[in-house]
């Protein structure tokens, strides 16, 4: 085992829900020898046994058998079914193994986690890797998914300095760069960037498909809308899960961006150019210097 990595690796890893994400963390852990066992737990067979065939996991188990052995254990299921897991967790975990999860929202998984944790909650990090795409299951998994990607943690002040840069080294070995932040800011970021973009998608795709002439719409649809709508084809279960578990957020940056629809909306009622075309400019400046 490379030595370099030696501090970021676990004898026995166990991974909840292997998905994309979940089996191209398996993938990577096996691809950098940074686990000697990968586990599996999941609720369809047929996904699991995709992640054996494909080299994401070496054994498929279930979430009781797998605490009993694990010193890492990735929670990569829906967001709603965190505390459910946690809680089939804790009775079988070991005294030295750390609990991570991938959820998009942190404020609710923290709260999931204090509830079913009780005091070994220090156990639990908070981790988000940004990255992702519009497919899921095991299929979709690939072992460089998290190079040169961020990784939000959101550290807790009962959590272990040393486990939290354990966590932290593990996800480097990945090829990620990780970023630290409170689990108040990150949700607060991550309505704004991630689950707006999310809702506008779905949104935008739904309003086409059921217009009366939604087949000749999509038959000219070009880029721009192929473009914006990409996301919409991401799990359904999950993004229904993120818009409730960041519910108060996501309202406020709904209201945020209605306003603007809004104000767009009456420029072009009254034929006013120069607003319309202003308001253009800044967003047209604004996204191109944050491509650099």
């Amino acid at each position: 085992m490379d030595q370099a990595h030696s501090s970021s690796s676990f004898h026995t890893v166990g991974i909840v829900g292997v998905g994309l994400i979940g089996g191209s963390i398996g993938l990577a852990l096996k691809k950098h020898g940074l686990a000697n066992e990968v586990l599996g737990v999941g609720r369809s067979v047929a996904n699991l046994e995709t992640a054996i065939k494909h080299g994401l996991i070496d054994r498929i188990t279930d979430l009781e058998q797998m605490a009993c052995v694990a010193d890492l254990i990735i929670v990569c299921a829906p967001v709603a079914q965190t505390q459910s897991i946690f809680a089939g967790i804790l009775p079988h975990l070991k005294e030295h193994a750390i609990v991570i999860d991938v959820g998009s929202t942190k404020m609710d998984v923290i709260q999931a986690g204090k509830e079913a944790f009780g005091e070994r909650i220090h156990q639990l990090i908070a981790c988000h890797p940004i990255a992702g795409g519009a497919q899921h299951g095991a299929s979709a998994a690939k072992g460089d998914l998290f190079e040169k990607k961020q990784v939000m943690i959101c550290p807790m002040f009962e959590n272990r300095p040393p486990d939290i840069d354990r966590i932290e080294q593990l996800w480097k070995a990945l090829g990620a760069e990780v970023y630290k932040m409170s689990a108040l800011e990150h949700d607060h970021i991550f309505a704004a960037v991630s689950h707006l973009p999310h809702l506008l998608s779905y949104a935008l795709m739904l309003q086409v498909a059921n217009a009366p002439d939604a087949d000749k719409k999509f038959v000219h649809a070009g880029a721009g809308f192929r473009d914006f709508t990409r996301i919409a084809g991401s799990s359904p279960e999950m993004w229904t899960d993120i818009c409730f578990a960041n519910r108060e957020a996501l309202l406020k940056e709904l209201d945020g961006y209605l306003a603007v629809v809004e104000q767009m909306k009456k420029a072009i009622q009254n034929t006013d150019a120069k607003l319309l075309e202003k308001m253009f400019q800044i967003a047209s400046n604004s996204r191109n210097d944050w491509q650099g």
